[in-house]
């Protein structure tokens, strides 16, 4: 039986260069982290559903979504707990939810490293 998966699951754009600027910020995590792929909540493909549709049809049965989103609005409070509970109940995966990235401190020092750097780099010009 296959590990844990995770999956960062983005909400999703029918514009294809939203979907692009994820996958870009996704790629080093796809390429460290083994059995982790992107997934899109809706608008987008592969679909939460999709992706783990697929990892239980390769014998994995334990998901971690590590959501990718500011901060738990609606979607991340009613929609996707939802989503997660119907997709536990028809593939009997084991599905965790854990908050999203915004809610982590690292991103806030993320944030200010690239505006420092944008101001250096502002100061140049």
């Amino acid at each position: 039986m296959s590990s844990r998966r995770i999956i960062l699951l983005a909400h999703g754009s029918s514009d294809k260069r939203w979907c692009d600027t994820f996958e870009a910020l996704a790629e080093p995590t796809l390429k460290a982290v083994p059995n982790s792929r992107i997934a899109y909540m809706e608008l987008a493909e592969p679909s939460l559903e999709a992706v783990v549709r697929d990892g239980v049809a390769a014998g994995s049965r334990e998901f971690t979504v590590v959501p990718l989103f500011l901060a738990a609005g609606r979607h991340l409070r009613k929609d996707v707990p939802a989503m997660i509970t119907a997709l536990e109940t028809t593939t009997g995966a084991n599905i965790t939810l854990s908050p999203p990235i915004g809610e982590n401190p690292l991103l806030g020092q993320a944030i200010k490293d690239v505006v420092t750097l944008q101001l250096a780099h502002s100061a140049k010009d």
